[in-house]
């Protein structure tokens, strides 16, 4: 009768110690450990990680000088980083802060636009006829009607 005990897995626990639980593993993760991950969508052809993480910084810098859509290009160009949490922890900050701006800029640009062309001269007024951009030939007398 001990010997039959033995024999089960279920009642012997020392002898069932599965580290993993889940027999089928996660295809993604085998994937993704199997594959070379490249900082940039070009792949082998791309940029090296140094020279990446040089670019990365460089278009989150110049995103500031008015210039917000080279945050995007950023985050296109170094989709891979963004994509892959654990790859590439320098230029991961440069391209996750340029989505941030990104998504800001775009949410700012797209209330402003809204407002402006919703609200129109009833949310400003007689000061509508000086912001919009339609009547500028016809201020400065380039027209020819006036």
């Amino acid at each position: 009768m001990e010997a039959s005990q033995s024999d089960d897995p279920s009642l012997n626990p020392v002898r069932n110690r599965n580290p993993n639980p889940d027999p089928a593993p996660n295809p993604l993760s085998t994937i993704i450990s199997s594959a070379q991950v490249w900082p940039t969508i070009d792949g082998p052809l791309g940029l090296t990680e140094e020279a990446s993480v040089d670019y990365a910084r460089r278009f989150y810098k110049f995103g500031f000088a008015l210039l917000p859509w080279l945050w995007f290009v950023n985050c296109f160009y170094f989709w891979p980083v963004l994509r892959h949490a654990r790859a590439f922890p320098q230029i991961r900050n440069y391209v996750v802060r340029s989505a941030i701006g990104f998504s800001v800029f775009t949410a700012l640009l797209s209330a402003w636009a809204l407002t402006f062309s919703i609200g129109g001269e009833q949310l400003f007024g007689p000061v509508y006829d000086k912001l919009v951009m339609y009547n500028v030939a016809d201020r400065l007398g380039l027209s020819g009607l006036a």
